[in-house]
């Protein structure tokens, strides 16, 4: 489990310290092996055990396995591409994709349903067999999502990933028409200054540059924009932040959407999640371009309606 959030104390603290009060299933000695290994960054620096947090700090955690023990499950998955050495699925709405804290959050995830699917050959991380997933993505979201089922393919997807050598493309449904055929959305982004759960643009903590590429494809009724969107950059929550930063929030979007149009789609399109998919993923495999296509989830595809090709 990977996870990243903003420190909120009043004084001064030791990270291990903290790490430990918040996290209290691990023991202060794992949580300072984490530290030493290089798995505990904070605003962008690898520290050590003994370095001081101070308010707002922003850690990333690369990775924390609990002493339990996380389970296969026979959840269904959508397979569109299956060889030996990766699986590309396409992502169901309202699952998680990795186990969080507490047993019950170990349950019900895509990783669960990829131990049992891929349970014959899977790299071994941390100590545990487990599927080694390239995308940390939003519950709600639906998209194609790539796994590794072994150790040479996850460092070569890894080392590609981190080097920026891959594409996505997204299709999102948004408030209101654009009228400008493409367009580009640039500024900083980083977390609310008061609100842990959100992202922003305005003010924000830890503030990086991003970067959305937009497309419009088509329109829904005169009211609603179909866009294709390409990211140059990929932070946390980009794409919904950008559109919502430039008053094209997308439909259904509960954190950053407007919550009058969510009530009027929800009740005209019986949709109850955002309309955003991840359509998209290319990536050289094989010594040559492989491209992977998740069709649209049939909510989303029945507010489009055909009408517009994606």
């Amino acid at each position: 489990m990977k996870y990243n959030f903003c420190v909120n104390i009043e004084k001064k603290q030791r990270i291990d310290m903290y790490l430990a009060s918040i996290f209290p299933e691990l023991s202060r000695s794992y949580i300072q092996k984490l530290i030493d290994s290089g798995c505990v960054r904070v605003n962008e620096h690898t520290i050590k055990k003994n370095t001081k947090l101070e308010l707002h700090d922003e850690i990333y955690i690369e990775e924390i396995i609990t002493s339990t023990q996380i389970l296969p499950e026979a959840i269904p998955l959508d397979v569109i591409y299956e060889d030996k050495n990766i699986c590309v699925i396409n992502k169901a709405p309202w699952i998680n994709v990795h186990p969080t804290p507490g047993i019950e959050g170990k349950r019900g995830t895509m990783v669960n349903a990829l131990l049992h699917h891929c349970r014959e050959s899977l790299p071994v991380i941390s100590w545990e067999q487990r599927p080694w997933i390239v995308h940390r993505l939003d519950r709600d979201t639906t998209w194609v999502i790539i796994t590794a089922k072994n150790d040479t393919y996850m460092k070569e997807i890894s080392a590609k990933i981190k080097a920026r050598e891959v594409k996505k493309y997204y299709i999102a449904i948004v408030a209101w028409v654009i009228t400008q055929q493409k367009f580009t959305i640039k500024s900083d982004i980083g977390r609310h200054p008061s609100d842990k759960i959100k992202m922003t643009v305005s003010n924000p903590l830890n503030p990086k540059n991003a970067i959305t590429h937009g497309e419009v494809l088509g329109y829904i009724d005169n009211e609603y924009s179909v866009i294709k969107v390409d990211l140059e950059t990929w932070r946390t929550h980009q794409i919904r932040v950008h559109l919502a930063s430039i008053w094209y929030p997308i439909l259904w979007d509960s954190v950053y959407g407007n919550s009058k149009i969510n009530k009027r789609v929800a009740t005209l399109y019986q949709i109850h999640r955002q309309m955003l998919h991840a359509r998209e993923f290319h990536i050289d495999l094989y010594g040559q371009n492989e491209k992977f296509i998740a069709p649209l989830y049939p909510d989303m595809e029945a507010v489009i309606n055909g009408e517009i090709e994606v």
